[in-house]
Formats: structure tokens, sequence, C-alpha cells
């Protein structure tokens, strides 16, 4: 029997989208394209949702990263670093380049996420901040990233941006630091029609930095504090938000339901399949669902003949790309992330898959283990 197990879910989660097209129908009658009601409400909801005062609306998740830095004031200077995590998305590491700061990478550790342990030393008297990653919805150990934090006093600026509904010790990922940055990119677990992102914040003079940068520096239409930049949320974009946030609470459950299934279907091939440690302090809501595998490349292949929508993220960590040679980073400079991102393979483990689809895609695995032995 073939089946196909598809990575995407957008085409199953809206063919029954009948009811954002009133909404969007609406915005678009108002003449309501640009900031507005629809955007503030947006921001409402999604504040209310995360646990914090405010959220501002911007152009994509990178973006709320690097205005957040900004507004900051991190990247006035060229000497100044920001340490994240070698193992994430390019985004998280273009943040900070472009907002004029400097990267420091340290480590990850066996939950894919920044360790902890190897952050004193790569702080400078330089470092002004530190960009943890919710690495593929997995919570990093915010509670003692915290205490690090304050210890040097470094503002904390978190990369959510794959992990809304998230918790670490019941608390939810983006009320941890001075901001955190979460996508809406079509691919995550809360999404919409195209790019868009949110900063999540306690300090309303963040909000009102945040508020001036995404829209040219502009306190009215005559007057401008200084020059910003174009980096609004689009109203459609915010009325899709709005209709699917009612939805996030579904999603993550569903995603746990199908990662654990997968879970159990994976442990009886320990060692040649190794499934992170699953700590009850935190909730992971599976943005991605990533374990390590051996023979990953065979294996991957394997997996796409039969019709299984594996992914691969990523086969090259960014301490090692090219955009990051001037930062003098080597092969060997961070070996778990280096080890990780020979052997990671990503299954699909979206909320609209079936069990059917979980359970064809686990048997394959399991056939293709059992080819190797024979």
């Amino acid at each position: 029997m073939s089946m196909k197990v598809s990575y995407s879910y957008l085409q199953r989660q809206f063919e029954n989208a009948d009811d954002i097209w009133v909404e969007v129908k609406k915005a678009v009658t108002d003449g309501d394209f640009t900031l507005g009601r629809r955007v503030e409400k947006f921001e409402e909801e999604f504040a209310d949702f995360i646990g914090t005062k405010y959220a501002v609306g911007v152009n994509s998740g990178t973006d709320a990263l690097r205005l957040s830095l900004i507004a900051l004031g991190i990247g006035k200077n060229s000497t100044d670093e920001v340490i994240t995590t070698a193992n994430t998305f390019v985004a998280t590491a273009g943040a900070i380049e472009t907002a004029g700061a400097k990267i420091r990478f340290v480590d990850c550790n066996s939950k894919y996420v920044m360790d902890i342990d190897k952050i004193e030393a790569a702080i400078t008297d330089k470092t002004k901040a530190i960009m943890p990653v919710h690495y593929s919805g997995q919570p990093v150990d915010m509670d003692r990233l915290m205490k690090i934090a304050e210890q040097y006093k470094l503002h904390v600026v978190e990369d959510a941006c794959c992990a809304i509904d998230a918790e670490f010790n019941k608390k939810r990922c983006g009320t941890f630091g001075i901001s955190a940055g979460f996508s809406l990119h079509p691919q995550k677990n809360l999404n919409v029609w195209s790019d868009g992102g949110l900063v999540t914040t306690n300090s309303v003079e963040m909000r009102d930095q945040l508020r001036l940068l995404r829209n040219h520096g502009m306190i009215d239409r005559d007057h401008y504090a200084f020059y910003g930049y174009n980096s609004r949320l689009d109203t459609v974009q915010a009325v899709v938000g709005s209709y699917l946030l009612k939805d996030v609470k579904w999603i993550t459950h569903r995603r746990i339901e199908v990662a654990d299934r997968i879970d159990k279907g994976l442990k009886e091939l320990a060692p040649r399949v190794v499934i992170p440690v699953r700590d009850t302090s935190e909730r992971r809501v599976y943005h991605m669902y990533m374990v390590l595998v051996e023979k990953r490349d065979e294996l991957y292949s394997w997996l796409l003949s039969k019709g299984v929508d594996a992914k691969i993220h990523y086969p090259i960590p960014l301490h090692l790309q090219q955009a990051s040679s001037k930062l003098g980073y080597r092969l060997g400079d961070f070996p778990v992330a280096e080890s990780q991102a020979k052997n990671i393979i990503s299954f699909p483990a979206h909320q609209h898959l079936t069990d059917e689809e979980v359970d064809y895609m686990l048997e394959t695995v399991r056939e293709f283990y059992l080819s190797q032995e024979s």
C-alpha cells in the first residue's frame, strides 16, 4: 500500500475558508488596508493569548527580531554582540546582522536548542543581548537563561517564531524577555496567507518605539521622530490571524497527539532513531517534529520514494555558512550542532494528519531499517 503523507497542511486547512473571505471582504469594502482597527484588534487578541501587555504587528518574524534589537539600541555600535545558537533558521542570525550587531554563536543541546551551559563563556564586555531560539517549538530553559541575563545585565529577546503556545514551567514562551518575535509564515502553527509577524512585550516604551520603527518613524502624517522602516503587518493578514487564533489551542493539542503517536512508534527503533528527552516541565508545540536517525540521507530518500514528505532542517549549521565566514568560526567549534545537522530529520506532524497517515509513515520508517538488516 502506498500513501501520500504531506508536510504541508495548507490545502486542508483552507478548504473550508468561506468565513474568512467574509471578513476580508469587509476590510476591502472599508478600505482598511494599512494598520487600522483590524490590526489593533489582532494585536490585542495575540497579546492576551500569549500573556503580555502588548503585541506589535510587523511584516515578518525576522523583522520582529530585528526591530526588537534596533528598538533597544543594539547595533548602533558595530561592536555590539548578541548571543544565539548555531542550530537555527537563518532568520535569527540575519536579524542580528542586519540590526548592525555581531553574532556570537553557542552550541546546542540534545533537544536542539541553546545549551545554557555554554552561554557564560560567550559573554564579553561587548555583549548586549541573548537571543534564545525556541527551535521547532521546543522551549529553552528560560529560568536558567534569565538568571544569567540578570547577572550580566543583558537584554533577552526571545526567538519564539516557532513557538506559539509553547510553555516552560507553565509560562508561555514569549513572556520571559524584554520582547519576543513570533512568525505568522504560512508554515507556522498560527499562519496567515503571506508573511507576517508580531513582537510581544510588557514594556510600554518598547511598544511605542516599535510602533514608530515599523512605520517610517511616523508620529502622525506630518511629523517623523526618526527615519524608520516600512514593516507594517498587512490588514488582510491580521484578519486571517484573528480568524485562526481561536484554533491555536486545538492545533497545539492535535500536534502533541500526533507527536506522541510518532514517539510511541519510533521508540522500538532505538538506537537507530533517537528521540529527545520530553521533560514534563515543557510544552512542545512541534512546529517541526525532529529526531536523530542513522543513515539519515538514505532514510530521507526512501521516505520520499514512498510518498512521505520528510524534510531536513538544516544540513549546514549557520556558523559554517558563507554568510558567517567573517565571524571566524570553523568546523569543530560547535560539535553538537554539527553532528545534529548530519543526522536530524523532520517528519510531517501537523494537525491535519490522520492516524492512518501517521501509521503509514511509521511503517515506512520501520521497513527502511528492516531492509538495512537483510
